[in-house]
């Protein structure tokens, strides 16, 4: 590699902490092949979580070309190992049928595995399925208290989806306070879909909640990879 490579490690950083930082670095300065090479140095070592950025620069092609197959198996690897990010991955690609075969069971537990590790994410990807009854029973109560659980946890979509509870149960301040959190937490994709969500309503206090959405939305938009920060 090139410059950088004789930085030490911070205290209390281990060497793979401080390879996945210089590849998150470069990766947000749009540098993706010099991010891949950071992170399979840390991922020779074994490390879950370099595996799993491995599988998402797999996935988007990001320094590398795209192969949402090979990041399925980076996925699976860092799941084996215990990773809750590449358990969540891993999901995601089997709920859309991307590099893996459509599994809504087998998404459903890798989101449960994730949830069990703290993901919060991961709590409202749960609570979609049991929303909509998709490889579980259809079960409204459960869906609001994994929403609620995954807006606590800090989640914008979590935020999102128990507002949209709220104000589907007539507690319209109550939705109205956690839509406002939900816009402190997001990324550009899920303002974007905020705002057409919410421009459609009735109640002009949610319409300029979608205003500032939008607003948000095309004043934060940066590099694809840095839509929603996470591994």
């Amino acid at each position: 590699m090139a410059e950088g490579t004789r930085a030490s490690c911070s205290p209390g950083l281990s060497i793979a902490d401080t390879l996945l930082a210089l590849g998150q670095s470069c990766l947000d300065r749009g540098e993706g092949d010099r991010a891949v090479a950071w992170f399979r140095s840390a991922a020779r070592g074994g490390d879950a979580r370099a595996i799993t950025m491995l599988g998402r620069c797999l996935e988007h092609g990001w320094g590398i070309q795209a192969d949402p197959c090979q990041a399925a198996a980076h996925y699976r690897r860092a799941a084996d190992l215990g990773d809750g990010w590449a358990m969540f991955n891993l999901a995601d690609l089997h709920c859309h049928g991307i590099g893996v075969p459509a599994d809504d069971e087998a998404a459903y537990r890798l989101y449960a595995a994730s949830a069990s590790r703290g993901n919060a994410k991961a709590l409202n990807m749960l609570g979609l399925f049991h929303e909509s009854g998709r490889a579980v029973p259809a079960a409204h109560g459960a869906a609001r208290a994994l929403f609620r659980a995954a807006a606590e946890g800090g989640d914008c979509w979590g935020r999102f989806n128990h507002a949209r509870m709220l104000l589907r149960d007539g507690s319209a301040e109550e939705a109205l306070r956690w839509f406002r959190l939900a816009l402190d937490s997001g990324f550009p994709d899920f303002y974007r879909s905020m705002a057409a969500a919410l421009a459609p309503h009735p109640d002009p206090r949610i319409r300029a909640l979608a205003t500032q959405a939008g607003a948000k939305a095309s004043a934060c938009a940066g590099p694809a990879h840095r839509n929603e920060v996470r591994p």
